[in-house]
């Protein structure tokens, strides 16, 4: 038997604390996996600091909701100038849709929506072995990417000083007096509660070694520091400071942890920073962890900022090499200065057949049910597998029980902790699916709950709405190819613009939940321009860009963010270069 793509309802979106949440009845097919009523659940807010990792509110209750009861009759279209034709539906001289003719997707005026992202927890257990030797020397990465918080950046003195074995970040300290440092490269993050757990692999003669958790960490010569040192004697120190142009500025005096600590011994940093006030920690991390804080400062010098380590062996040192061995780092809570933010009244629907420019009665009454409409739609459905998402379960049908909703991944890791792609929309379900042409594909236990970038783009305009899909490349032009290199051509709908082979497309007729499309330079040209990355454009940002969704390998999984590359169509970043086509459904 098929297993077919059906509509099933969310409640709708909680509006934001400042205003009366709404709530609405969610389809037989699904229900909330933790609650028992249908209630919306927040997108959940990080341990300790206060911003939500993602959240979609409404504005509050107005007569943006109550559209259906205003409209004139009958509904007046008319055909607009351009290519490709689209019919735009009016009220007493309003627009109430925009329909592309041989597109499914409609666009209609609602009540206004924000679309937020911020920084996502995330944990590095280093669990990968690099670098790669098989690779050549310029293309070798030394620490890799955490899951989900960014790549790692290694600088100083030599890159053969850093390796990552299963289960340990080492860095080795063959020579004295030169910092070494390896930070995530996110330098947006602001509020943070970070922790690291390391140890070195001897106690060091002549003089001092130390590892530090840094943080608001600019570059080398600028940034906070958390720093344990580990003394001939065997006794640790932790001092609390701060790098400004070389210099080093003690914002706490030395306090001792213990004496007579043996090598091999793991230690956990912890750090606490809040607007300007900075809380710092450190114990063994074979007991438990203090209750209160070490040292609490407050310091504004750098209000962002990167996280991440610094080792050093004092001048002196004696008995060279000595490793740091870091067995986990982890960022438990974080906010970025300015989470990327889009806020809009544009509502995307989709329709059961392409729109063939006939303005009919039966074309009248869905739109007029769609007006005011906030049952969730193209863009909440997309919303929906942010981080921090809740899971929503299926109740009913071929996914029955299965979560069908909820934060998702890109991929499972390869040995050296790069993200494989591969994750359909059927395997985020952990589910096998027969394909109308009667092609079934298996799920895959390493890909439940991951969405690569073409699955993620199938799971909501597919399974969500309706939308046939193929099982793989298919050239019919009525169902989503599996890849995104073959939705370019072939997907369902119409092209909007595309690239002249040299600049990407001004794409003057861009709207909400047209799918981007990418040359990203994965790799695989060889030597023709092969679109490798899609994504579905959401609005214009809070500066006025065009800012997209689309799942990617270094935030693991669908963002609207920058980490990784710009979300944006404008600018010089990645993406906005590298856009090739605009495709409607």
């Amino acid at each position: 038997m098929s297993n077919t793509s059906r509509r099933s309802l969310l409640a709708v979106f909680a509006a934001s604390a400042a205003s009366v949440p709404l709530s609405g009845l969610a389809a037989a097919p699904a229900r909330a996996a933790e609650a028992a009523a249908l209630s919306v659940q927040s997108f959940s807010a990080p341990a300790q600091l206060a911003s939500a990792q993602s959240s979609v509110t409404l504005a509050p209750l107005d007569a943006s909701f109550f559209t259906q009861v205003t409209l004139n009759t009958p509904l007046a279209a008319t055909v607009l100038p351009g290519t490709p034709a689209r019919s735009e539906i009016t009220s007493g001289g309003k627009r109430v849709a925009l329909l592309t003719h041989g597109a499914r997707t409609v666009v209609l005026p609602g009540p206004e929506r924000t679309f937020t992202e911020n920084k996502q927890p995330f944990v590095d257990d280093f669990q990968r072995t690099l670098p790669d030797l098989a690779l050549p020397s310029a293309e070798r990465q030394y620490w890799g990417s955490t899951p989900g918080g960014g790549s790692w950046s290694t600088l100083g003195p030599a890159e053969t000083d850093y390796s990552v074995v299963p289960g340990s970040g080492v860095i080795t300290l063959t020579t004295d007096l030169a910092s070494r440092h390896a930070s995530v490269r996110d330098d947006e993050i602001t509020d943070v509660d970070v922790s690291a757990v390391a140890k070195f692999d001897k106690v060091p003669a002549g003089q001092a070694c130390s590892y530090a958790l840094s943080f608001g960490y600019q570059d080398t010569h600028n940034n906070y520091r958390a720093r344990l040192s580990f003394l001939t004697s065997g006794a640790v120190e932790l001092r609390v400071e701060k790098e400004v142009a070389d210099t080093v500025t003690q914002l706490t005096t030395a306090l001792t942890l213990a004496t007579g600590v043996p090598a091999g011994t793991n230690w956990t940093i912890r750090v606490r920073r809040e607007g300007a006030r900075i809380q710092v920690k450190a114990w063994r991390s074979d007991l438990a962890e203090p209750s209160s804080w070490a040292a609490d400062v407050s310091d504004p010098t750098f209000t962002k900022g990167r996280v991440g380590l610094r080792a050093l062996a004092n001048d002196g040192c004696t008995n060279l090499p000595v490793k740091l061995i870091v067995s986990r780092f982890q960022v438990d809570a974080a906010t970025w200065e300015t989470p990327p933010s889009v806020t809009h009244g544009d509502w995307v629907r989709v329709l059961p057949q392409p729109f063939d420019g006939n303005w009919t009665p039966e074309l009248e009454q869905t739109v007029r049910g769609w007006a005011g409409s906030t049952a969730p739609d193209v863009l909440a459905y997309a919303a929906m597998f942010l981080a921090g998402a809740p899971a929503v379960t299926s109740g009913a049908g071929p996914t029955k029980d299965k979560q069908v909703l909820g934060e998702a991944g890109y991929g499972y890791l390869d040995p050296q902790g790069y993200r494989y792609e591969g994750a359909d929309f059927h395997e985020y379900m952990n589910l096998g699916w027969t394909f109308p042409d009667g092609t079934h594909t298996a799920p895959s236990s390493k890909q439940v709950g991951n969405l690569d970038c073409s699955g993620y783009t199938r799971m909501v305009y597919g399974y969500h709405l309706g939308v046939p899909m193929a099982a793989g490349e298919d050239t019919s032009r009525t169902r989503i190819p599996r890849k995104s290199r073959n939705m370019v051509d072939y997907a369902p709908g119409v092209r909007i613009d595309q690239t002249d082979g040299t600049n990407p497309p001004a794409a003057t007729l861009l709207q909400p939940g047209d799918l981007v499309l990418f040359n990203a330079d994965s790799g695989d040209d060889n030597p023709a321009i092969t679109v490798d990355h899609v994504g579905i454009y959401l609005g214009r940002d809070a500066a006025g860009k065009r800012r997209f969704l689309s799942s990617r390998k270094t935030g693991n999984g669908p963002t609207m963010s920058d980490l990784g590359g710009a979300a944006l169509l404008d600018g010089t970043g990645t993406y906005a270069k590298k856009l090739h086509t605009v495709h409607r459904i």
